[in-house]
């Protein structure tokens, strides 16, 4: 039956294509987010591609309890998707205090503010990063968590919380997705990965670099033990995250409690795999060189996704072919992202943004 979802973090990158997926399937969408590291353009954009309005977007942080909860007190929630969070690995190991407040901090405000309100339903955006440094894979949900940066470590803690409030409250439903490394874009090329500043992470800034943003992409590393030497991933379309959480929003009643499940292909992709793929999907060689390892990367991360295929009876379907196909489309699209030049609308947008 179609609901009303709350979506922190909902301008963001995988936060606006799942409101697009959620509004396709017909349920209304309420969004809350601070627009830190996201544009408020992409709010617009999300009800263009999804031919329909969100039900309200509100400028809020998720650790403003007032604001929030005027939120909640305006709209009939059932469900939350929680993304809102900083998410860059590196700038963690800089920041630390700055992460725990935001992403624990927020993850508290919120749950207390959902629990004021009668709202007992969450799916929670996790991380492949709470693996750290694995010495086998693909891994599994049983795989042991080692994380090895703040960022990572704020994931695991959030999810020890959502396991202590579930054991304390028996109307709570979590699930929690430990989903990989998200790239693509929007097929239609309106919405897409558009990082404020320098991008912290490499497809978006593979992306820049071929469209003549950023002069070459910096490396982290060669001497890993993989078969290039390079970093491998588990990279999965954003798309498919999409659809993830909106199907985990429709199954967050199968069981009480907490259940976690990774999303992923069960594919590694290296970093020059990746910037291969990429130049042939934008027809330009991408330049490159190979810097020393940054401090909380890890050499390989690869899901197995069995568990989630098995409890749903649900896959990824979109390749690495199509994750590089779409993000280029964007950036092509959107050579500056959403942000407008004086007197003219970024590309595939016209109008004003209408917000709660």
């Amino acid at each position: 039956m179609p609901e009303t979802v709350l979506v922190t973090g909902g301008a963001g990158f995988i936060g606006s294509h799942t409101c697009v997926e959620l509004l396709a399937h017909g349920h209304e969408v309420v969004v809350v987010d601070n627009h830190v590291n996201s544009s408020p353009h992409a709010l617009d954009r999300i009800a263009k591609t999804a031919g329909r309005p969100l039900a309200g977007a509100f400028h809020v942080d998720v650790r403003d309890r007032k604001a929030l909860a005027e939120v909640f007190a305006r709209h009939p929630v059932d469900s939350v998707i929680h993304f809102a969070a900083h998410k860059a690995v590196g700038e963690s190991v800089g920041h630390p205090v700055e992460y725990y407040d935001t992403n624990v901090g927020g993850t508290c405000t919120l749950l207390s503010v959902m629990h004021e309100h009668r709202v007992h339903r969450l799916v929670f955006s996790s991380s492949c990063s709470v693996y750290g440094d694995a010495q086998t894979v693909p891994l599994t949900e049983q795989s042991p968590v080692a994380p090895t940066n703040p960022y990572a470590r704020t994931k695991l803690m959030c999810e020890r919380i959502l396991e202590d409030v579930c054991t304390h409250l028996a109307e709570m439903r979590v699930l929690a997705l430990r989903y990989f490394n998200p790239v693509g874009a929007h097929p239609s090329g309106r919405l897409g990965e558009d990082p404020q500043g320098v991008p912290n992470n490499v497809m978006p800034y593979v992306a820049q670099v071929a469209v003549g943003r950023r002069q070459k992409l910096s490396v982290f590393g060669n001497d890993y033990p993989t078969p290039d030497g390079t970093g491998v991933r588990d990279y999965i379309h954003v798309m498919d995250v999409a659809e993830g959480h909106r199907v985990a929003v429709e199954h967050l009643d199968d069981r009480p409690g907490m259940q976690t499940f990774n999303l992923g292909t069960g594919t590694g992709t290296s970093v020059l795999q990746l910037v291969a793929a990429f130049g042939e999907a934008s027809g330009r060689p991408i330049p490159h060189q190979i810097v020393d390892r940054r401090p909380g990367d890890v050499a390989e991360l690869v899901a197995d996704a069995s568990a989630v295929a098995a409890a749903w009876d649900w896959t990824t379907t979109r390749d690495l072919a199509a994750m590089c196909r779409d993000a280029w489309r964007f950036q092509q699209l959107n050579p500056h992202g959403y942000s407008r030049r004086p007197g003219e609308a970024a590309a595939g947008e016209t109008g004003e943004l209408s917000c709660g």
